[in-house]
């Protein structure tokens, strides 16, 4: 077998910041085309490679090329190797789940489920940007499935489905007034106050879903108004954030949202949604990921955060998240990956390609 270990700093070498990872892309295409059997499309930035067996079920198997940018002055990132241990950006986050896909696209020719490869662009910047989105629009037949696996960093544990996000802007008004005379006007900001003390008193639920036990949180994150040193404010604006569970939909979380933030508002004041990740849930009793989770003995968690998995969610295919790598430490300037994990995942992925069902 391929040192997969060697294989990802190969690809951390590789740089591949989101919108300018077409190096990476052409490295992993020639790779691809290369494997006897594949059906390998690139539309943009994005590939999708398809093996076409005839199998009664089809596994997709999912990750983004992308980095966050290094950090400022350090220059070009480079791949280290220290024993079994690989340090870089990117390494954990997640081009060791890329290293797992592309050895499993060259090792297995016979797979005893049909297997679409997704590498996809962009995805640590706006979802709208989302490589996997354009992919959906432009191309839908290619992402066809019965369930989807990403290869973010578990740990090698899987996390099912995940978390809705969506952020609400509330507008409170008040009335302008100088400061000398505030009883003529009515400050905005100090309207904020009992808000803000309901939220941080926000009693969140812990619904589990097919065994996932996940946790809910209404935060504010964000505040601005004020006009002056010497002016009443007339407007508070505050972005409140809502982590919900895939129990509910986001008509349903909006609207319970919405309820909490209704002793506090008046006549003119707004609430409006200004971006929403829906929820997707686990879907752990399709087979195929059923017998992903029995064949390795694996650690089943909730999905506390939102992933891609909701965009295969919306479309009515299970996914989950399950790759290499430590998640805490994506992002970091010692972003890293130990060899033990990424052979893991490698190992329970292909048992599940040779078994299939």
């Amino acid at each position: 077998m391929t040192d997969l270990l060697a294989l990802t700093a190969t690809l951390v070498d590789i740089p591949s910041v989101s919108f300018d990872e077409a190096a990476l892309v052409a490295h992993l295409e020639a790779e691809l085309r290369a494997v006897p059997g594949l059906t390998v499309d690139r539309i943009g930035d994005n590939l999708v490679a398809r093996t076409n067996l005839g199998r009664p079920h089809r596994l997709i198997l999912a990750g983004h090329t992308d980095t966050v940018p290094g950090a400022a002055g350090a220059g070009r990132p480079l791949a280290r190797l220290d024993g079994d241990t690989l340090w870089g950006l990117g390494s954990a986050d997640m081009k060791g789940g890329l290293a797992v896909m592309l050895e499993l696209a060259r090792s297995v020719p016979e797979p005893a489920v049909d297997v679409t490869w997704v590498f996809y662009a962009r995805e640590e910047v706006a979802r709208e940007h989302s490589g996997l989105s354009e992919l959906f629009a432009e191309a839908p037949d290619l992402l066809a499935g019965d369930v989807a696996i990403l290869g973010e960093p578990t740990a090698g544990a899987i996390e099912a489905g995940c978390q809705g996000t969506m952020r609400f802007e509330v507008r409170l008004r008040g009335v302008r007034s100088h400061t000398a005379r505030p009883w003529m006007g009515r400050n905005a900001i100090h309207r904020a106050g009992g808000l803000l003390v309901a939220l941080g008193a926000y009693e969140h639920r812990e619904p589990e879903v097919d065994g996932c036990q996940y946790r809910e949180a209404l935060q504010a994150v964000h505040i601005e108004g004020g006009v002056s040193g010497n002016v009443v404010p007339d407007e508070v604006l505050l972005q409140v954030n809502h982590r919900y569970a895939p129990d509910r939909s986001g008509v349903e979380a909006e609207a319970h949202v919405r309820d909490v933030l209704a002793p506090f508002l008046d006549d003119g004041d707004t609430v409006e949604v200004v971006d929403h990740g829906p929820a997707a849930a686990p879907g752990l009793g399709h087979p195929l990921l059923s017998g992903l989770v029995e064949q390795s003995g694996l650690e089943v968690r909730a999905k506390l955060g939102w992933t891609d998995v909701a965009f295969f969610g919306e479309h009515g295919v299970p996914a989950v998240n399950f790759g290499p790598g430590d998640p805490t430490v994506a992002h970091m300037a010692d972003e890293h990956l130990h060899r033990s994990t990424l052979e893991a995942s490698y190992a329970a992925l292909r048992k599940l390609l040779e078994r299939g069902v």
